[in-house]
């Protein structure tokens, strides 16, 4: 039988990470997070994940640095980070965006900065 299980999660009562990201609903393969209000700052250290990301800018700009290239991030665009690539993020104004990724990010301690 096929798992029928509804889940509501809301934002304002989510539990948040170590690098600032609100973990929303979560299945057993895929999973959302949302970073909300991130301010500008220094581009992170570079770091490899074990899983794909996808993610959806709805507010602010941000650059992703990945694998040697440079993506300016603006409302309305998408990206995808592949497993396993090298990557950074570095926030130019006040960015709010929100994350799938498969797997979960925050199982197995895969989401540890």
């Amino acid at each position: 039988m096929a798992d029928t299980t509804v889940m509501k999660v809301h934002s304002q009562v989510s539990p948040s990470g170590e690098m600032g990201q609100k973990y929303l609903a979560s299945g057993k393969a895929i999973s959302m997070r949302l970073w909300e209000n991130q301010q500008p700052d220094e581009a992170k250290p570079e770091s490899t994940r074990e899983y794909e990301t996808v993610g959806y800018v709805i507010s602010g700009r941000a650059e992703l640095h990945l694998e040697g290239q440079m993506v300016l991030l603006e409302p309305g665009d998408s990206w995808t980070v592949p497993k396993g690539a090298s990557h950074t993020y570095r926030i130019l104004e006040a960015f709010t965006a929100v994350e799938a990724t498969h797997p979960p990010a925050q199982v197995h301690g895969r989401d540890e900065s």
